[in-house]
């Protein structure tokens, strides 16, 4: 997962003078700008996302432009291709996803409940059905776009690996569990969720999924240094 190597464009950045950053952020012209770009760039986004649900990733761009309400050059001018654009769903489904259930955890009583909450749920969540955003379009898509923007997808990912490390680090601190270093163990317990979550999202369902999410979560809970769950 090592990040890729720019160094062209990063000598570039370095030999910019910080005056001139520091001018273009007083700039109301120049924040006129960026925020009406990252406002286009959103409209863009969420139209993708509405034809991925009504026609999976098959959908053109011709087809975009129209659900977007913009001219093709607008959409070029955001995003290079339609990976480009698909990797910024994908980046937007899973913090989406990662907030949804921080929030739905916020209830349980302690880090170890919610660290047991994140693992079935991922897992569990292999039962989706949508067209478009379901279980085989993020698994399909995960592997075919994180061959072509492996830094970028490892940053996608990143935001459910945070979740487990905070409460490893909250567990640990409570006395409930015993990691070996919360930021490489969520790692992880992060991949190993998502091969699980998409060997499944392919192979025939089975019919104990809440079986084999509860095992999962037994080795991992072994794995943080916690105790045996009970059967």
């Amino acid at each position: 997962m090592a990040a890729s190597k720019e160094p062209t464009r990063h000598s570039e950045e370095q030999q910019a003078p910080s005056w001139a950053d520091r001018a273009a952020q007083r700039s109301r012209s120049v924040q006129r700008s960026r925020a009406r770009s990252i406002e286009q760039a959103q409209l863009i986004v969420e139209a993708a996302r509405r034809l991925l649900e009504a026609e999976g990733p098959e959908f053109t761009t011709q087809q975009l432009i129209k659900e977007a309400g913009i001219a093709l050059q607008t959409f070029y001018r955001h995003f290079p291709s339609k990976d480009q654009l698909l990797l910024a769903v994908f980046e937007d489904i899973i913090a989406e996803r990662a907030a949804e259930i921080a929030n739905l955890s916020r209830g349980l009583p302690d880090p170890v409940a919610r660290l047991r909450f994140f693992v079935l749920g991922a897992l569990r969540s292999v039962r989706g059905d949508d067209v478009g955003t379901g279980p085989r379009f993020i698994t399909a898509e995960h592997w075919r776009l994180y061959q072509l923007f492996p830094a970028e997808m490892a940053r996608a990912n990143q935001p459910f690996a945070d979740l487990i490390a905070d409460e490893l680090r909250h567990a640990e601190r409570d006395g409930l569990l015993r990691p070996r270093d919360p930021a490489t163990d969520a790692w992880l317990a992060m991949k190993l969720v998502m091969s699980v979550f998409h060997h499944y999202a392919f192979a025939p369902e089975p019919a104990d999924v809440d079986d084999i999410a509860t095992h999962l979560w037994s080795f991992c809970l072994a794995a943080f240094g916690g105790p045996s769950p009970e059967r």
